[in-house]
């Protein structure tokens, strides 16, 4: 059997994108694809530009990593991929050198 893969490139390789409790926004619709509890198949789960947090982070087909998002305006748990993310709490890197005291 062939599975169907939708890129060739292999996330794992690095480290994850996203670190828990990271504060995200959704980049697109996501809708119940069958595997959300309790709500019918194509049900809006995240509407695009919502705002939640990383609670976990799991992988998928040996190849991407999935961040269980929680939405906070409306409850849900929802696992993602990172395409479908943006980071909202940009951290810049100060180096030592630039510090003074």
């Amino acid at each position: 059997m062939k599975i169907s893969r939708d890129s060739d490139v292999v996330e794992l390789n690095a480290p994850p994108e996203f670190a828990y409790g990271e504060r995200v926004r959704s980049r697109r619709v996501i809708r119940n694809d069958g595997t959300y509890p309790g709500r019918d198949i194509g049900d809006v789960l995240v509407r695009k530009g919502e705002v939640g947090y990383v609670t976990s982070i799991g992988t998928f087909l040996q190849q991407y990593y999935i961040y269980g998002i929680e939405f906070t305006e409306t409850g849900n748990r929802v696992g993602m991929k990172r395409r479908e993310l943006e980071p909202l709490d940009v951290v810049e890197e100060i180096s030592l050198d630039e510090v003074t005291v």
